[in-house]
């Protein structure tokens, strides 16, 4: 299975955010820690508005924080929340037209595969993933918010 860059993205953003959670960030300060498009990240940034991973400040001196603590966000719940679509094959479906789905064995293998996925991803917080912030910070450039903390 592979992470759609909403996803991928979506998480990169709470964990930037998750290793500054005393101060603002901005689209831009993210986007370029990652090198990514912050034309982009706005979009992924709104969604995690909308889902209530993210608060958003308005006006001069605004930005970004988490919508709330670290150690509350599972990995699982935001990849739900994010990803569309979890149709590893067409009998997931409500289309589904295989010929073999009532009998077909492979469909009960991977339920299985995808909820033991969820069931690790339930197991990790924010706070988990980002625990190594003093080497988060330095590889994302942004050393000099270690001591602020």
């Amino acid at each position: 299975m592979r992470l759609t860059a909403l996803a991928d993205y979506s998480l990169r953003v709470l964990m930037y955010l998750g290793t500054n959670p005393d101060r603002l960030a901005t689209i831009d300060e993210i986007a370029d820690a990652y090198g990514i498009s912050s034309n982009h990240l706005m979009k992924v940034v709104h969604r995690l508005g909308q889902l209530g991973f993210v608060e958003t400040q308005r006006g001069r001196g605004g930005g970004l924080r988490l919508g709330k603590p670290s150690g509350e966000v599972t990995l699982g719940e935001v990849v739900r929340a994010v990803e569309e679509d979890f149709e590893l094959v067409e009998c997931f479906g409500a289309g589904n037209t295989c010929l073999i789905s009532d009998v077909c064995r492979l469909k009960r293998v991977l339920r299985r595969a995808l909820e033991a996925y969820f069931e690790v991803l339930d197991d990790w917080t924010l706070a988990d993933i980002v625990a190594n912030r003093k080497a988060l910070l330095g590889v994302l450039g942004n050393a000099d918010q270690i001591d602020r903390r």
